[in-house]
């Protein structure tokens, strides 16, 4: 009996080890988390979403390695390859109902849906174009250039606008620089950034008085496979709305933007957007950004 006692507690003692080891593995295991390299390594639009998405890993207390895939990857070769569980494992980029069939959004919009308000860039040549839009009829007689597989462009497409496409984001610019096409709407995230590698000095003219905007969201998305990480980045986030973290991000990385724009003083139309998923929450006003200009709409 002694012998069979001094037995089980040895027992005891080694499946309590193993579990405590395999739990101290689990624990410190490293995610290695890849992200779509941008255009260049300067690339301003990719600061935030970065920033972002490492105060969130912070938060969950696990170890990991955040880093860009290997080769240069626009939205759309991103999305692919996500879904092909290839190159990449998160995504950030604006949401529509087919991404999130295709794929696991984590619905939490990371810049307040700033992403669908949407200032105009246009060719010096063609300010006085812009003197007579007084309303979104008006703003409709305009051509806007957008990329063939943004969401932007059905948005825009259903709304009644005849949109010129491109296939790849920097021959938009390419376009309005020629005097093709009447503008080029982009978010407030991002023209400053881009204005300043384009260049101003090419008549590019970023016009003052008024924008568009349509509820969107910026997600993170994983792979539909991969609910683990999705949990993990939600819950990240989560917390980091919980404690002031995120506003704090928000604030220091845009509130100098929408100053600088003057969004608050600009006449903003407003679109429907049809791809909008239901499941988007719009009711929980602590997620979003709305300017104080009471937007137009027809």
């Amino acid at each position: 009996m002694h012998s069979f006692n001094l037995l089980k507690k040895a027992l005891i003692a080694a499946f309590t080890l193993c579990s405590f080891t395999a739990a101290s593995m689990v624990e410190a295991a490293t995610w290695t988390i890849t992200y779509p390299r941008p255009i260049d390594d300067s690339d301003a639009r990719a600061q935030y979403p970065i920033a972002l998405l490492k105060l969130a890993l912070d938060k969950t207390g696990v170890n990991y390695e955040l880093r860009p895939s290997d080769r240069i990857l626009l939205t759309g070769k991103a999305m692919r390859q996500l879904r092909e569980n290839r190159e990449v494992n998160v995504v950030w980029s604006m949401t529509d109902s087919q991404r999130e069939k295709e794929l696991t959004p984590i619905r939490i919009p990371i810049a307040k849906g700033l992403i669908g308000l949407r200032v105009f860039v246009i060719n010096e040549n063609k300010k006085a174009k812009f003197n007579d839009v007084l309303s979104l009829t008006d703003m409709r007689k305009l051509v806007p250039i957008q990329g063939e597989e943004w969401p932007d462009t059905k948005i825009l497409q259903a709304n009644g606008f005849n949109v010129f496409t491109v296939p790849e984001f920097r021959e938009a610019y390419d376009m309005i620089k020629q005097g093709k096409g009447d503008f080029f709407p982009r978010s407030v995230m991002e023209v400053d950034a881009e204005l300043e590698v384009e260049g101003r000095r090419n008549n590019l003219y970023l016009e003052p008085s008024m924008a568009l905007y349509y509820p969107t969201a910026m997600y993170y998305f994983v792979s539909s496979s991969n609910k683990t990480l999705a949990n993990l980045i939600e819950t990240g986030l989560n917390r980091a709305i919980e404690d002031g973290s995120f506003d704090a991000l928000f604030e220091s990385t845009y509130a100098p933007i929408l100053a600088s724009l003057g969004v608050n003083e600009r006449k903003i139309f407003t679109l429907e957007n049809p791809l909008l998923p239901i499941e988007t929450p719009l009711t929980n006003s602590a997620l979003w950004y709305k300017p104080k200009t009471e937007a137009s709409k027809e």
